[in-house]
């Protein structure tokens, strides 16, 4: 994995990143990891292109939040996504926000879960911690 860091997004971080927030978003979201100090997108590479992305807010001691992953639809199943969050070995707390569609993900990854309840209108979201020894 790499940290993305051009000016201009890549067709492929376009398309991951529309898969972790809206079409819409896209743009903005990009924007902040390039000009944030705290924030970093890293990008999976297989064969000759990216098939996966992470984008992570580093907090205070040693707590990072995962703002957006995703895998490109047909190398999902492969533990990308896994790998990615791996990849963050030197936080000691991960924290993520997500919705129904993600919960399994991330229980089997050993986070704890628990519901924020309806927090946009008819959409439950949910708030993973995974605690790192």
């Amino acid at each position: 994995m790499e940290e993305i860091k051009t000016k201009s997004i890549h067709p492929e971080v376009r398309k991951l990143l529309s898969f972790a927030t809206s079409v819409e978003r896209v743009e903005e979201e990009y924007d902040l990891y390039i000009h944030s100090t705290e924030r970093k997108l890293y990008g999976f590479t297989a064969g000759d292109g990216m098939v996966g992305c992470i984008g992570v807010e580093f907090l205070d001691g040693g707590e990072c939040e995962i703002k957006h992953v995703a895998v490109m639809p047909k190398h999902r199943g492969k533990r990308i996504g896994y790998k990615m969050i791996d990849h963050i070995v030197h936080c000691t707390r991960i924290t993520a926000e997500t919705d129904q569609d993600a919960v399994i993900f991330y229980k089997k990854l050993g986070f704890e879960i628990t519901s924020l309840g309806e927090k946009y209108p008819g959409v439950e979201r949910f708030r993973c911690v995974l605690e790192k020894l």
